[in-house]
């Protein structure tokens, strides 16, 4: 028997590429997904207020577990763990708004604590509940995924937006003190005044324009970032638009070197290469409610995984079963226990690299192994990680607009493929739940009479629009189950 038939009888997804290929094809990957597996860590990281080499370590363990992770759901793990196709794992931005609401609440290593505690349990019970999820699909069909991606999205456009212009708290906040009324103050309640002390918690309210917040040179590299990434798309083709957003943050950190916004003394001081260790901002903590609302996201999360794994069946010609399923979908909550661990987040499989396969029309898993390897690599090598971390939030902010934005538009493209002609009652389903969502961004302090345990539940607009949307779909349509819309809300999501 010749080596071609040989070949030929094996199936596209387990064929072995030649090694140079393979480490091409791989880079690829990894370069298409590089972008947003390194926003997540710098925006939790500045959230809980750790210092320039923390934000560079949770960036390095982050890229060695989108490795670990990827290698487990390509390559597979005893018979429990791995859906043995072309998957690259990533951070998921699901999870963003309860950890940044965690870390704002917790800033600093009490903080880290507490989410890496959240993330291990979330992990544990993920793993625990894997098969009765992957039997959830009637519960999620696209009017409910389509309108939590949505809102996802749109919660996380804060994030960018305020990488442009500041903080709306701390040295960016929109307006200052005025000096001349705090040294006013300090006078006449200074020993010796014969004024009362003053009261707990009085402030003098800011006044003055903070001449730090909307600098116009910031504001101008964000946008000539947001202007490259757009040229990129409209001009390039092929693999050069598919990392139109990592060139656009290569221009904006030239631009920024040459301005004297970003330097290079944390690259310069960071070592060439260190391991990654577990728990280094010490024992994690583990809070019941923390647990719940970060159980509730990877819920959704693997749900949508769920949704993205049967289009990927479909695209690489294997059949998807139920213990596939269960075994890829564990594999979503291993990789989130693994991050806790190794202080970094959760993990799922991310949708740019699926409709990478779809582009290429490289079906073989072993691609995605030699992605796993090359992640496993940068993770440690803390040179890259502070260089990353040296970027000036402006240059991420221009391209965070693009990279949040295209993830409300995902939602949009699976809600286009929805009935809403013949079906009144799905429009209300999205109109009720994007409201519902959008509650704790418009009125952060809407929770303040509720019972203080179930405030880190319900200030997040995702969690609030997931729950809304699955009971008004239950309330209105019942729980009809449709694998195949499923499969081409997946696909629609995926569409480049």
């Amino acid at each position: 028997m010749t080596a071609d038939n040989t070949l030929s009888k094996v199936h596209p997804v387990d064929q072995r590429l030649p090694s140079g290929k393979l480490a091409a094809l791989g880079l690829q990957h990894v370069l298409v997904m590089y972008a947003g597996a390194v926003a997540v860590p710098l925006i939790v990281g500045r959230a809980l207020k750790l210092s320039p080499d923390e934000v560079a370590l949770l960036i390095s363990a982050d890229l060695f577990c989108c490795g670990i992770a990827t290698l487990i759901q390509a390559l597979g793990a005893t018979q429990f763990f791995g859906i043995k196709l072309p998957v690259m794992m990533g951070v998921t931005f699901a999870s963003v708004a309860p950890m940044v609401a965690i870390a704002n609440a917790n800033p600093g290593q009490n903080g880290a604590q507490l989410l890496f505690g959240s993330i291990i349990g979330a992990g544990v019970v993920s793993i625990l509940i894997a098969p009765l999820v992957s039997r959830m699909l009637r519960f999620f069909p696209p009017v409910v995924t389509g309108t939590i991606i949505a809102v996802i999205g749109i919660s996380l456009m804060r994030v960018g937006i305020n990488w442009i212009f500041g903080n709306p708290v701390g040295p960016t906040a929109p307006a200052l003190v005025d000096p001349v009324y705090a040294k006013w103050l300090a006078e006449v309640t200074s020993p010796g005044s014969s004024i009362p002390a003053v009261p707990k918690g009085f402030a003098i309210m800011p006044t003055v324009p903070n001449p730090k917040y909307a600098d116009l040179s910031g504001f101008a590299v964000a946008a000539l970032v947001l202007a490259s990434i757009l040229l990129i798309v409209k001009y390039a083709r092929g693999f050069v638009a598919n990392i139109s957003v990592l060139l656009g943050i290569v221009i904006g950190a030239v631009v920024a070197s040459i301005t004297g916004l970003m330097t290079y003394e944390k690259v310069g001081k960071a070592a060439w290469v260190d391991i990654v260790l577990p728990f280094h901002f010490g024992m994690p903590q583990f809070d019941p409610i923390l647990i719940l609302t970060m159980t509730l996201i990877m819920i959704v999360v693997m749900i949508e995984s769920t949704g993205m794994f049967l289009a990927l069946g479909e695209m690489t010609d294997r059949r998807i079963t139920q213990k596939d399923l269960a075994r890829g979908l564990r594999t979503d909550g291993l990789g989130t226990l693994i991050g806790g661990v190794f202080n970094t987040f959760p993990y799922t499989s991310f949708s740019q690299n699926v409709g990478l396969v779809a582009v290429t029309g490289i079906k073989s898993r072993y691609v995605c192994v030699a992605g796993g390897l090359i992640l496993i690599v940068l993770g440690l090598l803390p040179k890259m990680a502070a260089l990353i971390e040296s970027l000036p939030t402006v240059v991420l902010g221009g391209a965070g607009l693009v990279m949040f934005g295209m993830v409300a538009a995902t939602g949009i493209r699976i809600l286009s493929g929805v009935d809403f002609k013949t079906n009144r009652h799905n429009a209300m389903i999205v109109a009720v739940s994007i409201g519902i969502g959008m509650i704790p961004l418009i009125a952060p302090n809407f929770k303040q009479w509720m019972p203080h345990a179930i405030h880190s539940l319900i200030e997040s607009g995702i969690l609030l629009a997931s729950i809304t949307a699955v009971l008004l779909n239950l309330f209105l349509n019942g729980a009809k189950h449709d694998e195949q819309a499923v499969i081409a809300a997946a696909k629609q999501a995926e569409a480049h």
